[in-house]
């Protein structure tokens, strides 16, 4: 029993002795919670205007309407959909595994990440200039690596597929855009009645809508949220088998 138990109590220890030096980096810890909100507060005055923006200048919903619609859906949209994109960010772009050993530098490069794509935002905001959150946070993420590993820190493949989509995502919602308002055009906006046209293409505008949204949450929130679960049930199962050997 004791020669079981010895190395239990030394890899503890061993790992409350690894974790001690992190303490000092409480204070980065708490500066990055403070600048998260105030990262998030620029994003909502700036990224999610992007989307908000052309239902408001129709009037289909007021900025009181619009407030208070993004705070709700774009919050649960980061959390059932926001998965991948935040695990590119973490990790895709940079080479983490070149931090090894020296985890505040890493912790420092993302709080100034987050720091400098919150000023930009900002500034973006009071000059009217309608920018991409994410385009901010890349560029900062890509920056702090340049300055603290130089080029061989930088995931060149992942960041050409993402300055890519920068090009093929608006050519594609064009596309789409320019094929829809012809179908609306020709088949409900120019009868002699629109309005009984309109209301049966409704169901069908909500229909494709929420397919579309199941199907990112299932195709790229469901796995990463099935895994919690399970990982909770190891450990719980692990903990149970150290007490049965204690």
């Amino acid at each position: 029993m004791a020669s079981t138990v010895a190395p239990q109590v030394t890899s503890t220890l061993a790992a409350t002795a690894a974790s001690a030096p992190l303490v000092d980096y409480l204070w980065m810890l708490i500066l990055g919670f403070i600048i998260a909100f105030v990262l998030a507060f620029s994003v909502g005055a700036n990224d999610v205007a992007n989307s908000f923006g052309t239902a408001v200048g129709s009037g289909v919903v007021t900025l009181k309407q619009a407030c208070i619609l993004a705070s709700v859906f774009e919050t649960v949209g980061s959390v059932l959909l926001g998965a991948k994109v935040s695990e590119t960010i973490r990790k895709g772009l940079i080479d983490v595994e070149m931090y090894n050993g020296t985890q505040g530098l890493l912790m420092a490069g993302s709080v100034s990440a987050m720091f400098g794509s919150a000023v930009w935002q900002l500034v973006a905001s009071f000059l009217k200039l309608p920018i991409s959150g994410t385009h901010c946070i890349v560029g900062a993420t890509i920056g702090f690596s340049f300055v603290a590993k130089g080029q061989k820190g930088v995931k060149w493949s992942e960041l050409i597929k993402i300055v890519m989509s920068w090009f093929v995502s608006p050519l594609l919602s064009g596309i789409m855009s320019g094929i829809l308002f012809f179908l609306v055009r020709a088949f409900i906006l120019r009868k002699a009645d629109p309005v009984p046209n309109g209301l049966r293409a409704l169901p069908v505008f909500y229909a494709c809508t929420v397919g579309i949204n199941l199907f990112s949450i299932m195709y790229t929130g469901a796995p990463s949220k099935a895994e919690s679960p399970r990982r909770w049930l190891a450990c719980a199962h692990l903990r149970r088998l150290q007490a049965s050997v204690c």
